[in-house]
């Protein structure tokens, strides 16, 4: 016999799963023998008055789970002698476009202008000493995209876009834990995931894809309308009936290859400002009324929203237990983004701390036309270059930045590169600043304590989402004047996070492969 049951549990009966069918066979008054398995459906944490876990649960009451609803790893066909498609781009979107691809019988040949996984770690961490960016292998570019080594959330659960389950089932069948499957707030850590990525890479070779790392696109190949391939920067050309372009919100190269090409693209609202960092104990006793959460207690976060002068402002990426890394791509830039390890165990947690932006913001940009957002994106972050002209990024204590004036010293952070003090007020654009002030009192209403003099501001965050669309058609998904270009991702302006980029790489690989015409 199957029950959907709702049980409370304490912290430490939650993350010991094994004290499940205890907590089952108590709360059912039967024997724990009688329960062959429990299925948890959706695990979440009440902190309201005392911290408690709810767990809602599938279980099997004198039988076993059958077969078929076990997480096994799919087997995948031998595609290596199929039609091929290119799919620009190995982050999630690119991924999972590439797995749809192959369970559709076409060959995906990945284009990646970054290294592979290891290859990154070893420029994230000459990048984290301060010591040197490759501007093609870094936070943002490489194997596994921007979300590999910037945390790792895996928080949307729209079913719009897509089947989010298969998202997850195919991530825990590539190494990552299976409680993504049920936690409220999944979570994997950039501790775990680039395992799980070069996991993913290994099944699309087995199956006879193929990856070429350090290949950045330059240019489209086209015939009356139809795209036939693209042509990397060393001028080699590589020939496909379908191009998926997954470029990433950062590859702000491509926007401008296809600008100064002739090709359709859209100035788009995005979001930016600071990154704010508390000590994690600051948190967990706004949040928990404990500073001390014990061992079963996961770090505390927020999620904050507010309208301010008419705008929205909101913590976006937040990371408890984090660390702020510097996500620059290119010289004469300062951009600052959060991650944590599956552990939250680092003692300051950060967000970044948004305003929402409108097209009156970029006017001043307007001759770039649909790059005017982009423009303003990059002036902004090499004001905030030109304070250190080097790793280190201007930062403030919170209290100071409200009163507008340079702070003495700053507290500890987890910013390794380091940090300097100046007032960011000199480097935000006022509209900018003014909001984040009225937010922050307004935030501070909502978690008393949040205004501290041992939280900082950082700048700047500003790598939100991407601000250049690249158009599509709403059923064909092909870009209105490239037909087989499929656009999709967070770099073309289609998903924001690891999930939703998945799905939409999924959807766009599902329809070229039903539309695919021969090069």
């Amino acid at each position: 016999m199957r029950k959907i049951i709702d049980m409370r549990l304490n912290p430490s009966d939650a993350y010991v799963p094994a004290r499940w069918k205890y907590m089952a066979s108590l709360m059912l008054g039967i024997a724990p023998g009688r329960i062959y398995h429990i299925t948890p459906i959706r695990l979440s944490m009440d902190a309201r008055n005392k911290v408690v876990f709810r767990l809602k649960a599938e279980i099997f009451i004198g039988e076993h789970l059958p077969q078929e609803e076990r997480v096994f790893k799919t087997a995948l066909p031998d595609v290596s002698s199929r039609s091929p498609v290119i799919v620009v781009g190995a982050g999630p979107a690119g991924l999972f476009a590439a797995l749809a691809l192959v369970q559709r019988g076409f060959k995906p040949i990945v284009i990646e202008r970054g290294k592979t996984i290891q290859g990154r770690k070893y420029d994230i961490a000459l990048l984290n000493r301060g010591e040197k960016l490759n501007p093609e292998s870094n936070y943002c570019f490489g194997e596994g995209g921007a979300g590999t080594f910037s945390d790792g959330k895996l928080y949307t659960r729209s079913t719009k876009r897509g089947d989010v389950t298969s998202i997850l089932r195919t991530l825990v069948e590539h190494g990552a834990a299976d409680n993504i499957l049920f936690d409220a707030h999944p979570h994997i850590g950039t501790d775990k995931l680039p395992g799980i990525i070069t996991s993913m890479r290994r099944s699309l070779l087995e199956a006879g894809a193929e990856f070429h790392f350090n290949t950045r696109v330059t240019g489209f190949l086209v015939s009356k309308g139809r795209i036939k391939g693209i042509r990397d920067s060393a001028g080699n050309n590589f020939k496909a009936g379908a191009v998926i372009l997954a470029t990433g919100h950062s590859a702000h190269d491509v926007y401008e290859m296809m600008h100064k090409e002739g090709y359709a693209l859209e100035a788009r609202p995005f979001a930016l400002g600071v990154r704010v960092e508390h000590p994690q104990k600051l948190i967990d006793e706004i949040q928990y009324g404990m500073a001390d959460r014990g061992r079963y207690i996961p770090a505390a976060s927020y999620s904050l929203v507010t309208q301010a002068a008419g705008r929205g402002v909101f913590s976006f990426c937040m990371c408890p237990g984090g660390t702020i890394v510097p996500a620059a791509t290119g010289k004469g830039q300062a951009v600052v983004n959060g991650m944590s390890n599956s552990g939250r165990t680092s003692p300051f947690a950060n967000s970044g701390m948004v305003v929402a932006l409108e097209k009156s913001d970029w006017e001043e940009f307007a001759k770039h036309g649909p790059l005017a957002a982009l423009a303003m994106q990059h002036h902004i972050e090499h004001q905030a270059w030109k304070v250190t002209g080097d790793f280190r990024i201007p930062a403030q204590r919170l209290t100071d930045f409200l009163d507008g004036i340079v702070s003495v010293n700053l507290p500890g952070s987890s910013y390794h590169p380091g940090l300097l003090c100046h007032d960011l007020n000199a480097i935000l654009p006022s509209f900018i600043s003014e909001r984040l002030k009225l937010a922050f009192a307004d935030f501070n209403q909502k978690m008393k304590g949040f205004i501290s003099a041992e939280a900082i501001v950082t700048a700047v965050e500003s790598r939100t989402s991407t601000p250049v669309r690249i158009p599509r058609d709403p059923e064909t998904l092909c870009h209105p004047q490239l037909m087989g270009l499929y656009p999709c991702g967070e770099g073309s302006g289609y998903a924001g996070g690891i999930v939703s980029s998945a799905m939409d790489g999924q959807k766009s690989a599902q329809v070229a492969a039903a539309r695919y015409i021969p090069a």
